[in-house]
């Protein structure tokens, strides 16, 4: 059975895209932390990240970089963190967050609750960044 995001890959689900290449789709967690939190994701479904081979899996920090540039010059920042959990979805995926203090990556804070037309600017915003 495909996961959520296998799911978001082949267009059965919308999301919220902000960049997009032939093995990877960053877009916006609909749940997020803070403002400007991406999930970037290999389109090969594989359940866990350490699982996938070594030359995608830096191709996928690659990417990842590339979003993560992109997110700090829209929300400014001290850093982007980066956290892979795994524990969510059965989908290898990392987690971009602007962040100032440890704090912001607190995935037990609560989350935000943005309306789509929200979630769809800042989307915008990142992907012409």
């Amino acid at each position: 059975m495909a996961t959520l995001f296998t799911k978001i890959v082949n267009g059965e689900i919308p999301c919220h895209k902000v960049l997009e290449s032939d093995k990877f789709l960053a877009f916006l967690d609909i749940m997020p932390l803070k403002k400007g939190h991406v999930l970037v994701i290999p389109k090969m479904e594989v359940d866990y990240i350490f699982n996938l081979d070594d030359d995608l899996l830096g191709e996928m920090m690659v990417f990842a970089k590339k979003v993560a540039n992109k997110i700090e010059r829209v929300f400014p920042c001290n850093r982007i963190g980066v956290t892979v959990i795994g524990l969510e979805v059965p989908h290898a995926h990392i987690h971009l967050i602007p962040i100032d203090k440890l704090d912001d990556m607190n995935f037990t804070k609560p989350k935000l609750t943005l309306e789509q037309t929200e979630l769809a600017d800042i989307a915008s915003k990142i992907a012409k960044a």
